[in-house]
């Protein structure tokens, strides 16, 4: 059990954690169910095209996942000689250890400030359920290759065809931004850098995914289990954008959702309503550290 006291700490309010070991190394054990399998895929040089990408492009690495942070307003007591002492943007003051807040705020005002924009602006956007991961599609629409080393589901005719068919409602540029040249005007709209904060919306599976991202920036301000919380909506959302992709995932044990049939249209409305709804819990948790440190 893990005893606390309030105390102040670099000019604020911290709760004392006099018993955290128990939960780092819970916290270490959580992580490497997601990343031992990745370690020892990178140690065999063997690729993973589904999961490598939530190491890749974010890009962050298994070593991050598995760091344990207790979080803003929170404080350790007896770990002056621990690994936490050393860390970027940590200090210890009268035998306890806490992230140093005004360091941070100071130092990264402007990215804590864009992250706050963006997740508010998340929230309160209207949510889109309609967008059936046709983003995927659409990287691969009159292509001449592809970008994940994976086979199609269906001929290269077919896939231009299940494009056309339907209505592109991407409403995330970080989507957007790969898709061909010829499917660009087929977007419901035109998205750049400048306006994600006006699109940015709480179905979009992407924005869940991308909750990894911001958490990974906002660094030792977020709790351990938030930061995993985030990881893991991730990791649920990666499965689904792939296995209703056009690509063909099931050598690398994923089922497929056959977003060109009715079934798999509601298949996918029901998964990425599971995975949206999770994702909130971990925006809204964000949302509260940022607003603990501006």
């Amino acid at each position: 059990m893990m005893h606390t006291d309030t105390v102040e700490f670099c000019g604020s309010q911290a709760r004392v954690l006099k018993s955290w070991s128990q939960r780092e190394q819970a916290h270490h054990e959580r992580a490497a169910r997601f990343t031992n399998d990745h370690i020892a895929r990178r140690k065999a040089g063997v690729k993973h095209p589904v999961f490598d990408f939530l190491f890749e492009y974010y890009p962050i690495r298994a070593a991050h996942v598995s760091r344990w942070y207790p979080g803003v307003g929170v404080v350790l007591a007896d770990a002056g000689t621990s690994i936490q002492a050393g860390w970027k943007f940590y200090r210890t003051q009268d035998g306890l250890t806490g992230v140093d807040v005004d360091r941070v705020r100071s130092q990264r005002l402007t990215t804590l400030t864009y992250i706050r924009d963006l997740l508010s602006k998340t929230v309160s956007n209207p949510a889109h359920f309609d967008c059936f991961g046709l983003h995927e599609w659409a990287m691969v629409y009159k292509a001449s290759s592809v970008r994940h080393d994976l086979p199609l589901r269906l001929s290269s005719a077919e896939t231009d065809a299940v494009v056309e068919q339907h209505s592109i409602r991407c409403t995330h540029f970080d989507a957007f931004r790969f898709f061909t040249p010829a499917a660009h005007s087929l977007n419901l709209h035109v998205l750049d850098r400048e306006s994600q904060p006006d699109f940015e919306q709480q179905g979009c599976l992407h924005a869940g995914m991308d909750l990894y991202k911001w958490a990974a920036k906002l660094g030792p301000l977020v709790p351990g289990e938030l930061w995993l919380d985030a990881f893991e909506v991730a990791w649920d959302a990666r499965i689904l954008d792939m296995e209703a992709s056009p690509y063909d995932c099931r050598g690398f044990g994923l089922s497929v959702v056959a977003i060109e049939t009715s079934a798999g249209k509601q298949e996918y409305v029901r998964r990425q309503r599971e995975i949206a709804a999770r994702a909130m819990v971990v925006r809204q948790g964000l949302l509260a550290v940022l607003d603990s440190v501006l």
